[in-house]
């Protein structure tokens, strides 16, 4: 004997001629949809008896101890180390996470953490991924849904975590130790991270009043004291070898030059070429990256690099959630997302002060 099968919101949104988004709006009384439309989305719904699961509804006036966590279907890299913060203070606070892997365009994604949130499965729900404002909620009727804006569309790095503001830091630290000559060895400039760091090198040497110094270097004015210059941005790729290629392109009376790299995988390129060259580190050519990867304390000279704390990101993103949960005041985050990890190659400069 076969057992009729419940209708779904699905079949709602086929039958009014809706997205499933829609039928989601209007049973959950968010976004803005039209009175004509609403109607037509309840009509459809009453003409083949779809009720929504008013048992999962129910949970949401009790504990389930459950948090969903939205992720891009590949969640490495820096979107782990974010899922992995996020899960300790859940943790932390008596929460079990689960994480839902999504794809599509950005009305996609907000269907689907639409559809979590009407489920009542979860207390709340984490979006590691952009979706549309009417997604969003701090709670009431449903659970509240929180986004963490750490990505953009293609899941790359956006917002404070790709803030570029220590790329000044660390110039003014070298100028502070006596360097004179600088180049940026940029990365791909589809990304805001890399565009902010190219900017910031670029802005804070013009404030420093440096100038831009042809192939062969800067001419040494009389009394020998050589104004601060830069040769410029070089690279546009995330490459170890666009790195390398760039600096074995500089003239033979560069250095003495501070090589300021996007990230660290530039910046052993960098290393790379120089000793190519027969130039030494920090001797001839001093270098940073970004993004303090593994790898970089154990290279030779080990590398000075800023470390971008996803995983503080992630964990303050949820704590911010389970506030808006307990209806509690939103936390202040403790420490700053980004410093900078001083190391060899940079010589003697250090921090400020």
């Amino acid at each position: 004997m076969s057992t009729a099968v419940p209708p779904t919101s699905r079949d709602v949104a086929r039958l009014a001629g809706v997205s499933q988004a829609t039928v989601s709006y209007v049973l959950t009384g968010k976004g803005s949809i039209s009175p004509a439309t609403r109607e037509r989305v309840l009509r459809a719904a009453e003409s083949i008896g779809y009720r929504p699961n008013l048992a999962a509804r129910s949970m949401r006036t009790r504990r389930s101890g459950r948090l969903a966590v939205i992720t891009g279907v590949a969640a490495v890299g820096n979107q782990m180390r974010m899922l992995t913060g996020a899960s300790r203070a859940a943790a932390e606070a008596g929460y079990a996470i689960e994480t839902s892997s999504v794809d599509g365009s950005v009305a996609d994604r907000t269907e689907r953490v639409l559809e979590l949130a009407a489920g009542g499965q979860y207390e709340g729900i984490l979006t590691f991924v952009p979706v549309l404002p009417e997604a969003l909620s701090d709670g009431g009727d449903s659970p509240p849904v929180l986004a963490a804006t750490a990505f953009d569309e293609q899941m790359r790095s956006s917002g404070e975590l790709a803030e570029a503001d220590l790329m000044e830091v660390l110039v003014q630290a070298l100028v502070a130790a006596g360097h004179r000559r600088f180049l940026h060895v940029a990365g791909s400039q589809e990304f805001a991270s890399a565009r902010a760091r190219r900017d910031t090198y670029v802005a804070c040497l013009e404030r420093l009043g440096a100038e831009t110094q042809g192939p062969q270097g800067p001419q040494e004015p009389p009394g020998g004291h050589e104004p601060l210059g830069s040769l410029g941005v070089v690279g546009g790729e995330w490459s170890a070898e666009s790195a390398r290629e760039a600096i074995l392109a500089l003239p033979d009376d560069a250095p003495p030059v501070a090589v300021l790299a996007a990230n660290d995988m530039l910046a052993i390129g960098v290393l790379r070429a120089a000793a190519e060259r027969g130039w030494t580190v920090p001797g001839d050519v001093v270098v940073t990256g970004w993004d303090n990867a593994a790898f970089g304390a154990y290279t030779m000279p080990s590398l000075t690099t800023v470390d971008v704390d996803f995983q503080a990101a992630g964990h303050h993103a949820m704590r911010l959630l389970i506030a808006a949960l307990r209806g509690e005041e939103p936390p202040a985050r403790g420490s700053a997302l980004q410093r900078i990890v001083w190391r060899e190659s940079t010589g003697a400069a250090g921090p400020p002060g």
